[in-house]
């Protein structure tokens, strides 16, 4: 029998054994940030705004590239907040709430990010080329620079941070609480889900969406899980964002951007979620195992915390 335990990732913050309290804690500091961030959008807010506005009404009045900023720059925010609860109040390092190896595997980011963003722009460049007529032509040179210029700059830290407050931090809370690998993930994948229940997307497609959302959530958090480390899902989460707000917008996104080309269909759930769910999320899982050989799936995602059965 192996014993897996000393080099587990998601296990890395039990050399504390703080409890699960802390983890809620740390969490309250992380939104107390992400409000703090929120604080410049206070002064763009329309004089007359109903209690039922959504974000689309918010935004409304102002510039796409200015909307986008005041959008990420909470993340952005909070990304110092999220700092603040591992060096401080866990007394630990970023490195042991990213991964279990001794530091942390940019190529596995750098790959990630290629692997998941060439995929993107490839099943784009198959939907323009079978329905040209849902995309529309929307490239200006200058607010496409400053936006390509601001997503740049924001969305690394909005998607990462996602990705090291769920794969990462949250994983591993919910490890210390539930003493199980499959209940922290579950945990964390329904989660990250629901909180884009306030998304506009939901409000075109339907609440549908959010198992999309929850598959996307688990699909980050197997590959966190067999890897030993979020590297690969910040990588993927990271091209995903980017690259979709470069892109293409449509008017009932959370991105409205200034991108390369605006959808103007009308959407339908139901073959995107077959798609994903059914065959690119299993594909890739498939292909990244064979590429860093994968193992002992059942152990890495079912494991009771400490168990030196496999």
């Amino acid at each position: 029998m192996v014993n897996n335990r000393s080099n587990s990732f998601v296990e890395n913050f039990h050399q504390k054994k703080l409890p699960f309290s802390w983890y809620l804690l740390g969490s309250l500091i992380i939104i107390i940030f992400s409000f703090l961030g929120q604080i410049p959008t206070m002064f763009f807010l329309p004089d007359q705004l109903s209690s039922s506005a959504n974000q689309m009404d918010v935004f409304a009045h102002l510039d796409s590239n200015l909307t986008l900023s005041l959008l990420l720059i909470p993340s952005f925010v909070a990304f110092f907040g999220f700092l603040l609860v591992v060096y401080r109040l866990h007394q630990q390092t970023i490195i042991s709430v990213t991964t279990s190896r001794e530091k942390i595997d940019v190529k596995r980011i750098f790959f990630g990010f290629v692997f998941w963003g060439g995929l993107s722009i490839l099943l784009f460049g198959v939907d323009l080329f079978l329905s040209p007529k849902d995309y529309q032509w929307n490239f200006k040179f200058l607010p496409f620079l400053l936006m390509f210029l601001i997503s740049s700059a924001l969305i690394p830290f909005q998607s990462a941070l996602e990705e090291w407050i769920f794969r990462g931090y949250l994983m591993q809370g919910f490890a210390t609480l539930t003493k199980s690998r499959l209940l922290s993930l579950l945990l964390t994948s329904i989660i990250f889900g629901s909180l884009h229940i306030l998304n506009p997307e939901i409000d075109k497609l339907g609440y549908g969406l959010l198992a999309y959302y929850i598959a996307t959530g688990l699909f980050f958090g197997i590959m966190s899980l067999m890897d030993e480390g979020i590297e690969l899902a910040i990588g993927f989460h990271v091209a995903n964002n980017l690259i979709t707000a470069l892109l293409v917008t449509a008017d009932w996104t959370a991105f409205q951007t200034e991108s390369l080309f605006k959808d103007v269909s009308n959407p339908s759930l139901l073959p995107e979620l077959i798609l994903f769910l059914v065959f690119i999320y299993p594909l890739t899982l498939v292909l990244l195992a064979k590429k860093y050989r994968w193992g002992n799936w059942t152990y890495k995602l079912t494991a009771r915390i400490y168990d030196d059965k496999t």
